[in-house]
């Protein structure tokens, strides 16, 4: 298992129905060689080896990432970490990885099953305060998308709304379709700036989530309902990642997520976290198999529930958790 490029390539061609067999197969690796899984597998008394199903899985509670090395190999295997975005004094996590280029490329592939062919679009990065610090899986991934492009015109854009508006209205006739990809709270300023542009027809919105304690945090559908009358579109796209993953959901509007082939969400008991939920509202547990390498099943504090057509809705945090960069809003 340790052969991360052969384990890759499987989860490069992973069909829906072989999921449950492969996260069964990197849990009882990471319950061995992943040493603080291992210990707080023991500390809850759990017996790997009668572990024969996905409801059966034991999570690891995200804060872990906050102080330890949550690694599924030696530490000279890693290549790198990627860093969680919080504010002055707040401990941020660390997500170690064995190859940035491949979790730039597992994006791009999870981006493109979705909304098609990168070179297909002009990519508009609105990342202010992630351009600003290091380690970023966002920034990566952004940075990554634009080259992608092979547009001259793709690019990241910090507090410069002028230039970014006019960018904008350069290619408002232009065949390619335009993502501007960006983080909430700077989202917000922008429409609520005053000023005017012809926003392009082909244009898609996608926020990211994140206020970053500049502005008070609203509900989803307000956010939106500022948004789309300024960028004059029907539907604003969000990405859910954070991170702790290499993996990303994305939504097409109303906060509904579909999953990549990579992930799956399992809510568990509100009240008591060691256990599933029974209703299709509960708290967020991740089984992200990109993250073989550290550990796949991750314990979020995030909030989530399944509609009627099984789509995912991330309604927000718990209360008692520490607001996150990129954290989704409370409907």
């Amino acid at each position: 298992m340790q052969d991360f490029k052969s384990f890759s390539s499987r989860l490069n061609n992973l069909k829906p129905d072989v999921f449950e067999n492969l996260a069964l197969e990197l849990f009882h690796f990471q319950a061995q060689a992943n040493s603080i899984y291992k210990k707080y597998l023991e500390a809850r008394n759990i017996n790997t080896q009668s572990v024969k199903s996905l409801d059966q899985i034991p999570f690891l509670p995200i804060r872990f990432f906050k102080d330890h090395d949550v690694i599924s190999a030696p530490n000279a295997t890693m290549k790198g970490y990627f860093s969680s975005s919080g504010t002055t004094g707040m401990i941020t996590s660390k997500h170690y990885f064995w190859s940035e280029s491949w979790y730039q490329q597992h994006a791009q592939q999870i981006f493109e099953a979705k909304y098609g062919e990168l070179k297909g679009f002009h990519v508009l990065a609105l990342l202010p305060a992630y351009l600003e610090r290091k380690g970023s899986s966002l920034v990566s991934m952004a940075d990554h998308f634009i080259r992608e492009s092979k547009s001259e015109h793709s690019g990241f854009y910090l507090y410069n709304q002028d230039e970014l508006l006019k960018k904008m209205e350069l290619l408002a006739n232009d065949g390619r379709k335009v993502l501007l990809l960006g983080v909430t709270f700077a989202l917000l300023d922008l429409a609520e700036s005053g000023k005017k542009f012809a926003a392009p027809s082909n244009l898609i919105v996608m926020e990211t989530g994140g206020m970053k304690g500049r502005r008070k945090e609203m509900i989803r559908e307000e956010v939106h309902d500022i948004l789309k009358p300024f960028f004059g579109v029907d539907a604003i796209h969000s990405e859910y990642g954070m991170t702790e993953l290499m993996s990303q959901a994305y939504s097409k509007g109303h906060g509904k997520y579909t999953l990549p082939n990579s992930m799956r969400v399992m809510l568990r008991d509100v009240n008591d976290p060691l256990s599933l939920s029974q209703r299709s509202q509960g708290g967020i547990n991740v089984i992200d198999l990109a993250n073989f390498h550290s550990c796949a099943f991750v314990e979020t504090q995030d909030l989530g529930k399944y509609d009627e057509n099984g789509m995912l809705e991330v309604l927000g945090r718990f209360d008692n958790s520490e607001i996150r960069g990129c954290n989704l809003l409370v409907q």
